[in-house]
């Protein structure tokens, strides 16, 4: 059989797994980052800052199920190792970070990162005619898009 369970070619879902695989790596090193921020934002902003980030890696923490059960249903295994994920990640790791500026900056470019994975999942599973993948990363893609345009504005 040349198609998966649910109709679309095992060859293009095959390199959509690997694809949804190394954002799964991105958004865990993402959570991971935002769980540091949290915990350790400091100064006049930390009160807004500490909340914030809480909401961030709460919706994180569900993409990244999505994510997951999304290779499931395309018949691919979600990488589940911290290994895997510093290995294939492009998302920057923040270590000691308690400064306002330098937190907002790390989301900014982390989520810059993932939306360049996102864009790229896209056209793969528009050329798979994956309707699936192709919601989800639309809707991770609008919502990424307001939140650096609202971090963007709160920096300057």
């Amino acid at each position: 059989m040349n198609t998966t369970f649910i109709g679309l070619n095992k060859g293009k879902t095959e390199k959509l797994t690997e694809s949804l695989n190394n954002l799964l790596a991105n958004f865990q090193i993402y959570y991971q980052n935002l769980r540091g921020l949290h915990w350790n934002i400091k100064g006049k902003s930390f009160f807004e800052l500490h909340v914030k980030f809480e909401e961030y890696y709460i919706d994180s923490q569900e993409k990244i199920d999505m994510i997951a059960e999304r290779i499931l249903t395309l018949e691919g295994k979600p990488l589940h190792t911290f290994i895997d994920y510093v290995e294939l990640a492009e998302v920057p790791v923040g270590k000691n970070i308690s400064s306002d500026i330098e937190s907002v900056d790390l989301i900014m470019n982390s989520l810059s990162k993932l939306l360049k994975i996102e864009r790229e999942i896209l056209i793969e599973s528009a050329a798979a005619n994956d309707e699936g993948t192709n919601s989800m990363m639309s809707d991770f893609i609008a919502e990424q898009e307001k939140t650096v345009w609202m971090l963007n504005a709160w920096t300057l």
